[in-house]
């Protein structure tokens, strides 16, 4: 990725924004719990694609962990979990991951960047990726499913999810948020291509064995477009 004309080299670049987007997780941590953390309760699609990705990876290894990537406060975690999964979750904000163990003390989360995932090659059975790419540029999006090729093993599953438009913006578009249910934040909310992204999990070594686009859900979401890619390592 290169940086912007006079500014800093790219990896500082990457530097400064990872550093924005903990920092603004990190502003709004409680409040993102209390509104997204029961999110699940009326989201049938979502608890059946995340049942269908605890059936495929209970084939796998025993013992081998599924990991949460951008795991927020824990209720994917939780989620999975309660379908006999053994989970891990990790995440860039400090300030989640101790809301997420507050509320989950049974399960193991992580501090993390998706970018360089604290775990070993080959340590997960697969991974779910819930909206944590939206916050990435495409060089840092390329990074990050290249890290969960390197940490899923070979015939394991991921599952990852993403906005692709809403009413005031299109697929491609960036909206940036500098206050957040009125913290101050530093956020881009970036629109994605389910082509684009699939095409950069197959490049990372993945293969795209599902898409699924659905409408947003009434009532329980912010109402955006979005897509779910399931890919097999």
């Amino acid at each position: 990725m290169r940086g912007r004309p006079g500014g800093p080299p790219p990896c500082a670049y990457r530097a400064r924004m990872e550093d924005a987007t903990r920092a603004s997780y990190d502003a709004v941590a409680g409040r993102y719990a209390d509104e997204i953390g029961g999110e699940l309760a009326g989201k049938p699609v979502d608890r059946a694609l995340l049942g269908c990705l605890a059936e495929l990876t209970a084939t796998g290894v025993p013992g081998q962990p599924v990991g949460d990537v951008g795991c927020g406060p824990g209720h994917v975690a939780a989620y999975l979990a309660e379908l006999g999964v053994r989970v891990v979750g990790v995440d860039l904000s400090p300030a989640m991951v101790e809301m997420a163990r507050m509320r989950y003390p049974f399960l193991d989360f992580r501090v993390g960047s998706m970018v360089a995932l604290p775990y070993g090659d080959g340590e997960w059975a697969g991974a779910v990726c819930a909206y944590a790419i939206i916050h990435l540029s495409p060089g840092q999006r390329a990074i990050a499913y290249a890290e969960l090729a390197r940490v899923i093993a070979p015939g394991g599953w991921l599952l990852l999810s993403f906005h692709v438009s809403d009413a005031e913006h299109p697929t491609g578009a960036t909206a940036h948020f500098d206050n957040w249910w009125g913290a101050d934040v530093d956020l881009d909310f970036h629109f994605l291509d389910p082509a684009e992204v699939a095409a950069g999990l197959r490049d990372a070594g993945f293969a795209v064995m599902s898409r699924i686009d659905r409408e947003p859900w009434p009532g329980v979401e912010h109402a955006s477009r979005r897509s779910y890619l399931l890919a097999l390592r």
